[in-house]
């Protein structure tokens, strides 16, 4: 295919799944249960991380989660007991257990004590000159195991570019956070509610279906689905849209897990 087909190709994929309907069985649906900004911060925060795997398993641990929160997160991270979290001892996802699940509870809550915003855990490690969110994803997985008690297991949910991660659940909740689509749409998938970080240093959250269909497409040439390769990617997306390179993962997605390309 020429580029301008690719183009094309990807354009009408993004207009397609970039739609409401998008949400429902999607991890996103499950900030989308709330209004408030933190509410939606913590909610996507969790899905986000917890996204691999099949969908539908995802979003059930999420709402196990949400459940034992009363289904307030914010209010929950901000004003948790010890005893609040006895219902929590046996929460597993995969590999994610209590341990992390408390870890990251407290570092939450730190958080909240002194911000507004779960922004500017990311946003204030960026220098005036960055080109893209390298340095905000490794500035928050430092902020995040800052304190030595910090459990070594719990590290490895928290990715960062520093150990050439493809960081894709970090990103796509990036994505989520930063996209605007608020002008186009009635209800938008993503929220656009960070305005210190700009779409055009989104990088596009990668795993094995948007790397294969990449490749099909001559859009990637790295092999490993690696940092570089994320990097190496968003680069040929921002020849079709530098200011929001990132919306092609609707199409790279929905062309490879809907429609098996």
């Amino acid at each position: 295919m020429s580029v301008n087909a690719i183009k094309n190709l990807l354009d009408q994929k993004v207009k397609e799944y970039n739609q409401t309907f998008f949400i429902e069985k999607d991890p996103v649906s499950i900030p989308h249960r709330f209004q408030q900004l933190q509410d939606i911060e913590i909610a996507g925060f969790f899905a986000a991380l917890f996204a691999w795997g099949n969908r539908t398993s995802i979003i059930n641990s999420c709402t196990r989660l949400l459940n034992a929160m009363d289904n307030a997160p914010f209010d929950f991270v901000t004003n948790y007991k010890e005893s609040d979290l006895k219902p929590l001892l046996g929460f597993v996802h995969r590999t994610f257990n209590a341990t992390d699940l408390f870890w990251l509870l407290q570092f939450l809550k730190r958080h909240y004590a002194e911000h507004v915003s779960l922004e500017i855990a990311f946003a204030q490690f960026l220098h005036p000159l960055s080109t893209d969110v390298s340095q905000a994803l490794i500035g928050f997985h430092n902020y995040v195991f800052a304190i030595p008690e910090a459990p070594e297991r719990t590290k490895k949910h928290i990715a960062t570019p520093a150990k050439n991660s493809a960081c894709k659940r970090l990103n796509m909740f990036l994505r989520w956070m930063v996209r605007d689509d608020n002008a186009l749409m009635t209800q938008p998938v993503d929220f656009g509610l960070w305005k210190q970080i700009k779409p055009s240093m989104l990088i596009c959250p990668l795993d094995v279906h948007v790397g294969n269909v990449a490749r099909r497409l001559s859009l990637l040439e790295r092999q490993q689905n690696d940092w570089k390769a994320a990097q190496e990617l968003t680069e040929y997306l921002r020849k079709f849209d530098k200011n929001d390179p990132v919306k092609y993962d609707f199409a790279l997605f929905g062309l490879g897990v809907i429609e098996r390309f």
